[in-house]
């Protein structure tokens, strides 16, 4: 070449390509980064780590999330019930590079968790990535472009406008759509009517007689929380359900110290060391969903004795302790729920309610309940359909090809719609450990599908339908040997009964973040616009097009790289050696290190366990 420089260097003889992109590509070096579009619905804790993780990993790309809201955080923003929050220990309840060591409390409160979310996204300066007050309400897929439509409308004006992307996420998650039940009579009550997940701030419940609906997992905080207030309380329920004596999971409520705190935040690694020995427990807890494990059976019976020894009433005990296994429902700590349901300022009417009047409400026992004011802690809209329209290929809309179950590709994609991804996706592992860290597998996943499709002529990309098939197949025969699928109401099976198991992953959350670590694209429908090997570009490597990298990368004086089986990456990550089933080790040499990896392989009662637990497993196959 006459010119030294790469990007003056074009083939003589060009690759015929259908399209305008793939023969740009052919002018350029391998792998050039066309620029990226993104739009992310909703700007919770999805949102906020899509934006912190595209502003860390991408260069040449644009990123919008649009919420609803008037501020950041979801579900943490919108509930502000008394008594809400988080069912994990707070110190777990963070992203993992993002540690909080000044937590108030074991489980903080919803407040506290929205400050949380407010201050990583100051600290990184995220604000630029989201406009507040923006409803989405349709995305319709464009197929001779690549890319979707998007409508929003401006809730500060009214004004709409349409917002075009090449990848869509839907970071909006499933408990953002509160309902109300539907009771006949309801909105004739003439007092003051709220559901939980729409609390009123200026609500006074000081002397006021008050109705409670429901039994899950926000009746369980409301009620102790508004009881001091209350005149009485009247709570109604149609269904037993397990009360998790906290204790007995990972560790019981509890209010942090001065001292606690300020060791935390000047000692990292003694933070660090504490947050780990929560995750450790709380990622041992899985064999418990296993119907058949003896840990369930354990929990069952110390559960039972546990309610009846606060209940001390057997009429009580017998509609409140339930028949089916624990864990069918979402347990959530229960400080001073059983408490506050035997105190003599508690009515409780048992069955479904048959009629909200203007006064109060007729209970399944038909007596009438006066009211002052009427919660609804009746849950959300659990079947995953987005509340805005959503049309995919081929003009489908979700609604219609999500009919009779979501069809979800691991959590993150879904057949026939086109470069759409999910956070939080159905059968995605929300309720097998911290939700967090799986929702970061999510995010670096669709990471790793953005970057393919910015590096190479990619049209689009969609989960194959028979890959979708296969991976439902799976999990609903999994299901059949987990706690989950017993016949329980719960909104991880779209709040039926006998329905399929929809929210939750088919295995725990290690098993969710090996699983996820690397992308099977052979399961995806990959379209390509023009030649596929456009992306090898004029022949040029990136490092030589950059004139501060090292032409010789690859030399060095031992072989340090990456291992290249997947067993050998696993030791890796999850630094095998370090860790007992009872604890960390800490060798001081590469002696006690050996000593270590020895201790860690070592058959012993708890190894004897988790092979069993493994067996189990595989028996219900």
């Amino acid at each position: 070449m006459a010119n030294d420089s790469v990007l003056s260097y074009i083939p003589e003889e060009l690759p015929e390509c259908a399209t305008a992109q793939a023969h740009f590509r052919t002018t350029m070096p391998i792998h050039h980064q066309r620029h990226l579009k993104v739009i992310c619905i909703g700007a919770g804790a999805s949102g906020l780590l899509m934006a912190y993780k595209m502003q860390r990993n991408f260069e040449n790309y644009e990123l919008m999330c649009y919420e609803k809201n008037d501020d950041i955080s979801g579900t943490w923003y919108e509930n502000r019930y008394p008594g809400c929050a988080c069912d994990i220990a707070a110190h777990i309840y963070t992203w993992s590079f993002e540690p909080n060591p000044s937590w108030s409390s074991v489980y903080a409160g919803s407040e506290e968790i929205h400050n949380y979310f407010c201050r990583f996204s100051k600290k990184y300066n995220l604000s630029k990535f989201y406009k507040l007050r923006h409803l989405v309400t349709s995305c319709i897929w464009d197929d001779t472009r690549g890319g979707w439509d998007v409508e929003v409308t401006n809730l500060n004006d009214g004004s709409k406008f349409t917002d075009q992307c090449d990848i869509l996420i839907n970071g909006a998650g499933v408990l953002n759509t509160w309902k109300w039940p539907e009771i006949q009579g309801l909105h004739n009550f003439k007092g003051n009517l709220m559901h939980t997940a729409n609390w009123d701030k200026s609500a006074d419940l000081k002397g006021k007689n008050v109705g409670l609906i429901g039994n899950g997992s926000s009746a369980i905080q409301v009620l102790p929380n508004i009881l001091p207030d209350a005149k009485r309380v009247t709570t109604f329920f149609r269904g037993p359900t397990w009360v998790s004596p906290v204790k007995n999971v990972v560790m019981d409520q509890h209010f942090y110290t001065d001292e606690e705190r300020h060791l935390w935040e000047g000692d990292a690694q003694e933070h660090l060391k504490y947050r780990k020995k929560l995750e450790n427990s709380l990622n041992k807890v899985f064999p418990m969903f296993l119907l058949k494990s003896e840990r369930q059976q354990d929990l069952r019976v110390g559960m039972t004795e546990i309610m009846k020894g606060i209940i001390k009433n057997e009429e009580l005990e017998k509609k409140l302790i339930p028949s089916w296994a624990v864990g069918c429902r979402r347990m959530t700590p229960g400080v001073g729920y059983l408490e506050a349901l035997v105190s003599d300022k508690v009515d409780i009417s048992y069955g479904t309610v048959q009629q909200v009047t203007e006064g109060g409400v007729i209970g399944g026992d038909g007596k009438e309940y006066p009211l002052d004011v009427l919660i609804c802690a009746t849950g959300f809209d659990t079947s995953y359909l987005p509340r805005f329209s959503v049309i995919g290929a081929n003009g489908v809309s979700m609604r219609e090809a999500w009919a009779k179950e979501p069809r979800s590709y691991m959590g993150v994609g879904t057949n026939g719609f086109p470069n759409y991804m999910m956070i939080t996706g159905p059968n995605s592992p929300i309720g097998n450990g911290a939700v967090l860290v799986g929702m970061e597998a999510q995010a670096d996943y669709i990471c790793k599908m953005m970057d393919r499709w910015q590096t190479e002529s990619i049209h689009s990309f969609s989960p194959k339908a028979e890959a979708v098939d296969e991976f439902l197949a799976h999990k609903d025969a999994f299901m059949k040997g987990t706690v989950w699928q017993q016949e329980c109401r719960s909104w991880y099976k779209s709040n039926s009964i006998t329905g399929k198991v929809t929210a939750l992953w088919p295995g725990s959350s290690l098993h969710y973040l090996e699983a996820m670590k690397e992308p099977r694209y052979e399961d995806w429908d990959i379209k390509y616009s023009g030649n596929r090997f456009s992306f090898l570009g004029n022949g040029y490597s990136q490092t030589e097009v950059d004139p501060t990298a090292d032409r010789g990368w690859y030399l060095r004086n031992e072989d340090d790289g990456e291992y290249l089986s997947r067993g050998k990456r696993r030791k890796v990550f999850s630094k095998a050696g370090t860790w007992t089933l009872d604890g960390p080790v800490e060798p001081k040499n590469s002696q006690q290190m050996s000593e270590a990896v020895a201790i860690k392989v070592r058959p012993s009662r708890h190894s004897f366990e988790a092979v069993n637990t493994l067996y189990e497993l595989l028996r219900f196959f």
